[in-house]
């Protein structure tokens, strides 16, 4: 990836092909189809898909109920962006600022 552009906007929608990975990974694991996760999430298999395409941004209800379904807790977490310092954290970005890292417990399932 030479071009500095490129780079930056594929490192941006890294978070989104993560969790398309993770949720293909799991439900082929568990031999379910689309479908069938789509069901025990309470959803449409359209949604599944296009969570597996990564072309929605899911709420983290949404996540929850898919994580719920294939028998795991959904985890997220907040980092030190790679190469950066302290100082370089407190700035800005692209429009981006910089926040604290906050650890907040689970929520009871509804």
């Amino acid at each position: 990836m030479r071009d500095p552009e490129f780079a930056a906007a594929y490192r941006a929608l890294e978070p989104e092909f993560q969790i398309a990975r993770e949720v293909i990974r799991l439900r082929l694991q568990q031999g379910l189809s689309q479908e069938e996760l789509a069901q025990m999430a309470g959803t449409a298999q359209p949604n599944i898909s296009r969570l597996e395409r990564g072309t929605i941004n899911p709420s983290l209800h949404f996540l929850r109920r898919v994580a719920a379904a294939l028998g795991t807790e959904l985890e997220i977490r907040f980092r030190p962006r790679e190469g950066m310092d302290k100082k370089e954290l407190s700035k800005t970005t692209a429009g981006e600022t910089a926040a604290p890292t906050y650890m907040y417990p689970e929520q009871p399932a509804k």
